[in-house]
Formats: structure tokens, C-alpha cells, sequence
């Protein structure tokens, strides 16, 4: 399955995993209506199905709704490694104290189930999974199976997800 983040956003919502608000639209106006609804700073951000979408400036901070319409319009229409962004996702910003990677992909060399995880997530998780590969876990996952909490706590374990939100992660 491959999943704009909105979309996956909308998955984890229905499945109980908590998500910030937000709106996906295809326009400025849009955008900066999504934003005034939400009454809130803002992170703008190109829905194209590829990595480096901070890096290239499709990913904006916008305190008002003028602004989120304005970071939208320098969005809609860019081109972030041969996607053109077409939609924004307009969601509530967080400060982010610390940052996680977690991934569950079709691991097509293995013909098998992977998840990955990482304390050390942010934008630079592909240039760690180069530089050093150890600090990403990768667990396979039996697809018959799942991921129940004893392959979660596994997970998270592998990842050296802090203890003090190992338990959080896992759930």
C-alpha cells in the first residue's frame, strides 16, 4: 500500500492511534480556510508519495490563516523529486520534544513483512540508515500474525525506544 500521509493519517484515526486535526485541500484558499477552522499555528505540508518533502520546502510553519494560504501557495505545484504537489495537508502543529521513526513496509528482497523503527527518527532517517544502519531496527513481521503486543514490545526494544514511552510506543 502506498499511502499519502493524510491517508495514513485517516487509517491510524479509524484503528484508534491519535492524530492532530487537519484538513487536505487543493488550494491556497483553501488552506487558509482549513487553518482559520482550526484556530491554531499550522504546518502546511505537500502530499506527494516520496521522502524529502521537508527538505525541498514542502513542509511550512504558518501562525495564521493568511500565512498557511501564502506557505500553500509556494507549495501547490512544486516538484519534490519528480511529484508535483497538487494538495496540502493543513493540520495543527505540536512542539515536538523528541522524534521516533516507525515504519512497517513489504520487505520484497525477503519476499516478508518489515517493521523499522529508530529513536533517532526525523528527516535524516535515510542518511542514518546508511551511516549507521544499527541504529535501525528492522524486525520482520509474519503477516499472518501481525503485530500483537509481545512483536510491539519487540519492536520498540530493537528500536531503543526510551523506557519512560516503551510502553506508550508498543500500545
Amino acid at each position: 500500500m502506498d499511502l499519502y500521509e493524510y491517508q495514513a493519517k485517516d487509517l491510524f484515526a479509524a484503528h484508534g492511534v491519535p492524530v492532530l486535526p487537519g484538513r487536505t485541500v487543493e488550494t491556497a484558499e483553501a488552506a487558509g480556510a482549513a487553518a482559520a477552522e482550526l484556530g491554531t499555528a499550522v504546518v502546511v505540508k505537500a502530499q506527494v508519495k516520496t521522502g524529502g518533502r521537508g527538505k525541498a520546502g514542502g513542509v511550512k510553519l504558518a501562525e495564521t490563516p493568511e500565512e498557511a494560504a501564502e506557505k500553500a501557495s509556494a507549495i501547490l505545484g512544486m516538484d519534490i523529486k519528480g511529484h508535483t504537489v497538487h494538495q496540502v495537508l493543513v493540520t495543527e502543529a505540536s512542539d515536538i520534544a523528541e522524534e521516533y521513526y516507525f515504519s512497517f513496509l513489504l520487505d520484497r528482497s525477503n519476499r516478508t513483512f518489515l517493521a523499522m523503527c529508530s529513536a533517532e527518527g526525523g528527516m535524516e532517517i535515510e542518511q542514518l540508515a546508511v551511516e549507521r544502519p544499527e541504529a535501525l531496527a528492522r524486525v520482520p513481521v509474519d503477516a499472518i500474525a501481525g503485530v500483537d503486543r509481545v512483536k510491539a514490545d519487540e519492536i520498540v526494544a530493537q528500536g531503543k525506544i526510551p523506557a519512560a514511552v516503551a510502553d506508550q510506543a508498543a500500545r
